[in-house]
């Protein structure tokens, strides 16, 4: 039996934050006591917070391919990102493994494997310091992307996937100018250049779009793997997820969508640098007013890891009357749910010792300290 105690800590839990202590046994918490009393490891009054669940990061894939054409040791890359993710403050991370071959990297799968045999294989061996999990990303244009998802789907570690299109003129790139705008800025070129590219998207678009969807999400179904839409901007767009039995819409681009997406029961998720920064990258609905307005479950780190924590704890001093309870649950409880866990994201007894010890006032945290299912990772 292995035990651990903290004390003088700021405890937050489902609806309140209390002063008191915490008793872990075996991996798991077994009392909350509020005020003074237990002995253990003295916070002295820094909060302790669930672990942090992270549904969707790319972070895997940027230490990966650091640089264009840059393809690092899988295995070796899995080490700074799991490093840099149990430094955060996740305790529980779904790695998102874009899948289906495009003109930049027409041999995916063979990258994809790559990836996911490393978070597989590094988790039987027990050396990461976050539970890992895999997010098949679904880009529905490329004619191989089912083919990608049968050969990594069948396993434990996939537990969910997301349908995509980033054609231009779909989704996150409606407005064509802002679609060439954005060519111009990562791959130059002549206008004809920018032209040729879009008509070629635009033309698998046609041809495989729609047949993709319906096999990803038939096979995702007899699976049991919760699945995701991405970019919704329309009602339609809406109307599809729901009906397909989609559980998270990813990054709505537009209030419609989201308050849509929340009518049908879907958990919105949006991105945590959208918070920390005060709006969206590419011009899209800002997170916070998505909070504002109750229309939104869900922070994803999406592209930097520490933004999770961050945007937790700045939610409160930009939205009036949201507590940081209800602020942190966006990273902790309401991505378990969506998630299908229901073993964290919570302070409770009978829940996993996912923790984190987090200093600092304002809304500048610090992590002093992470343990999963009570062993300290951080």
């Amino acid at each position: 039996m292995s035990e651990i105690a903290f004390t003088n800590a700021r405890i937050v839990l489902a609806d309140e934050v209390v002063s008191g202590s915490l008793l872990v046994r075996d991996g798991l918490i077994v009392a909350v006591d509020a005020g003074a009393g237990r002995v253990g490891e003295d916070f002295g009054g820094d909060y302790l917070i669930p672990g942090l669940v992270e549904l969707h990061t790319d972070h895997l894939e940027n230490h990966y391919r650091p640089r264009p054409g840059v393809f690092w040791e899988p295995l070796a890359a899995l080490h700074a990102h799991d490093a840099q993710i149990a430094g955060s403050g996740i305790t529980t991370v779904f790695d998102a493994v874009r899948i289906g071959s495009d003109v930049d990297l027409p041999d995916m799968l063979t990258h994809a494997e790559k990836l996911v045999a490393a978070v597989r294989s590094g988790g039987e061996a027990g050396w990461l310091r976050a539970e890992h999990f895999i997010h098949l990303r679904c880009e529905l244009p490329s004619h191989d992307v089912v083919a990608h998802f049968d050969a990594l789907a069948d396993h434990p570690s996939t537990r969910l996937a997301s349908v995509m299109d980033h054609t231009p003129g779909q989704r996150q790139f409606r407005s064509m100018d802002a679609y060439r705008a954005f060519y111009a800025r990562h791959m130059g070129g002549t206008a004809a250049d920018a032209q040729a590219y879009i008509d070629a998207r635009q033309a698998e678009h046609e041809r495989y779009s729609s047949a993709n969807r319906q096999a990803l999400v038939s096979r995702a179904r007899q699976m049991n793997i919760a699945l995701a839409s991405h970019d919704d901007a329309t009602l339609a767009h809406v109307e599809e997820a729901e009906a397909d039995g989609v559980a998270i819409s990813e990054f709505p681009t537009t209030l419609e969508a989201a308050a849509a997406a929340h009518a049908a029961g879907l958990a919105i998720l949006m991105g945590a640098p959208n918070v920390v920064r005060g709006k969206s990258h590419s011009g899209n609905v800002s997170a916070t007013d998505l909070v504002a307005s109750g229309l939104l479950d869900i922070l994803s780190s999406d592209y930097v890891p520490f933004a999770l924590l961050q945007a937790a704890f700045l939610l409160p001093s930009r939205v009036e009357g949201l507590d940081l309870s209800r602020a942190l649950a966006t990273v902790t409880s309401n991505p378990a749910r969506a998630a299908g866990f229901d073993d964290r994201g919570e302070i409770a007894p009978g829940k996993r010792a996912d923790l984190v010890r987090v200093a600092g006032s304002g809304t500048l945290p610090a992590v002093r300290g992470v343990w999963r299912q009570g062993m300290r990772v951080s």
